[in-house]
């Protein structure tokens, strides 16, 4: 009667290892995951809210797109501004590029300011040779020899590295050797291996010097005789390439032209009613110099219209708040239209989980924002043209096409979170069916177990009581 009672005021029937051993165990187990899956629910909420606060902002950079898409149209159709007419082209005298690694750029300063660097000499790359080995020399130590085009008129530098030397001090002992302005100079990755670096590109070698039989360099973790391969050194761009890194800047698309003239001579153009310096150049060549520079003339046409200036005005107010809009997208302090990454994990041992950032093509992390998107601040050079309004129209529907793919994107990653989370309440509550179903006692069994066990309690209650009475009648009949 005891264990009854106790089972309907538990209301279980395992209520220790002791009762069950195998069902307590098990249904504790089940418990267990049970509760840190519903821990995870709470995650999965925060990841939708989060996925459509960013939705909730692309609505509205998508909205804000197409509001400046219409007034592009309504420029468009205005008919009392005129085109313009482009400027005089600007024709260098001569072919040669002589641009370097330091002097490197031209920059175009647009008719709203802004400046556009067209890179015209891709610098150097540094050559770099890595070890394998993070241990100190053991084997006897001995000389080594570097060589590298730059260093020492192109002679090898010997270095003698002692038995018992650390990393660290062959790093300090190739620098001493090699000379704190050398081109090429030792340090320690961060695996304590031995890099040895060439700022200028050139290729490095390294070899034990002769007659050394300790294998030296083998044990800094280089072969001998292994020599760097990884070093470029640039090579200024030709007329071809700048004409092409001009015209596919989509700043300038619609400011500057630029075209190689039947001489091999670079020449640009402006395409707007306002003057552009470009810097980097003189009237001979193309010298990557920020103290040289020449002026693009402007091209010809009427002014704009006040229909023309009013749409320009409205155009660079609804372009501020594209950026606006996504910036206050965030939820939580996860922002996705910044480029933000969030990861929901959809089980307790974090093995299956979703990553959820807008991206590119290439699926490098990509910022929802108006530089992005190829929209930038307008000027009266184009509302006053009507061939730059059609291509700025052009690459509004561009960016449209950019925003229903990232929406598309975030709607399809928003759909499996939400799948999950369906999912993970179905197993909780299976894991917790399982778990009450090993362990919790049927109160209508254990309420009808304890009835009868009252009724046979009080039937050998009243038993006991007539075999007593029955007892003292016979008592009573010697008395």
């Amino acid at each position: 009667m005891q264990t009854t009672q106790n089972r309907l005021a538990t209301g279980k029937k395992v209520n220790s290892a002791l009762d069950n051993p195998l069902n307590f165990f098990t249904s504790s187990s089940l418990s267990a995951r049970a509760s840190d899956l519903s821990g995870l629910l709470d995650s999965m909420s925060n990841g939708i809210q989060t996925i459509q606060a960013a939705n909730n902002g692309l609505t509205a950079v998508t909205s804000l797109v197409q509001q400046l898409q219409a007034t592009v149209s309504q420029a468009r159709a205005d008919s009392s501004s005129g085109t313009v007419t482009p400027g005089t082209a600007t024709v260098l005298s001569g072919t040669t590029n002589t641009s370097n690694a330091t002097n490197n750029k031209m920059t175009f300063t647009t008719t709203a300011g802004v400046s556009v660097d067209i890179n015209v000499d891709p610098g150097t790359t540094a050559a770099t040779m890595t070890g394998t080995t993070t241990a100190a020399i053991t084997g006897g130590g001995g000389n080594i020899r570097i060589t590298s085009a730059d260093v020492n008129s192109g002679a090898a530098v010997s270095v003698a590295i002692a038995n018992g030397d650390t990393m660290a001090q062959a790093v300090t002992k190739i620098n001493t050797a090699l000379g704190a302005s050398a081109s090429v100079q030792a340090s320690l990755d961060s695996t304590n291996h031995l890099v040895l670096t060439s700022t200028t590109g050139n290729n490095i070698s390294i070899t034990d010097a002769a007659g050394n039989a300790n294998g030296t360099t083998a044990e800094l973790g280089f072969t001998n005789g292994q020599s760097s391969t990884n070093g470029v050194v640039g090579t200024p761009l030709t007329v071809d390439q700048i004409v092409s890194a001009v015209n596919s800047s989509t700043v300038l698309a619609s400011q500057v032209k630029a075209s190689k003239d039947s001489t091999g001579h670079l020449s640009l153009q402006n395409l707007t009613s306002s003057a552009i310096t470009v810097k980097g150049i003189t009237a001979a060549a193309v010298t990557g110099k920020t103290t040289d520079s020449q002026t693009l003339a402007a091209g010809s046409g009427s002014g704009l219209s006040t229909v023309r200036q009013s749409l320009l005005t409205q155009f660079n107010a609804l372009r501020t708040q594209i950026d606006q809009a996504t910036g206050d997208s965030g939820y939580n302090g996860v922002n996705l239209l910044n480029g933000d990454s969030l990861k929901v994990n959809f089980n307790e041992t974090g093995t299956s989980s979703i990553n959820v950032q807008t991206k590119d093509s290439t699926g490098a992390a990509f910022a929802i924002n108006s530089t992005n998107l190829g929209i930038a601040s307008s000027t009266t050079g184009v509302f006053g043209d009507n061939t730059q309004l059609d291509s700025l129209s052009t690459t509004l529907t561009a960016s449209l096409t950019t925003l229903r793919t990232q929406a598309s994107a975030l709607g399809s990653s928003l759909s499996v979170v939400q799948t999950r989370q369906d999912f993970t309440k179905s197993m909780v509550n299976t894991l917790q069916t399982g778990s009450d179903g090993l362990v919790l006692a049927d109160t209508n069994q254990e309420g009808a177990n304890l009835l009868a066990l009252q009724t046979r309690q009080s039937l050998s209650t009243t038993a006991l009581s007539l075999s007593a009475q029955a007892d003292q009648a016979v008592l009573s009949l010697f008395q």
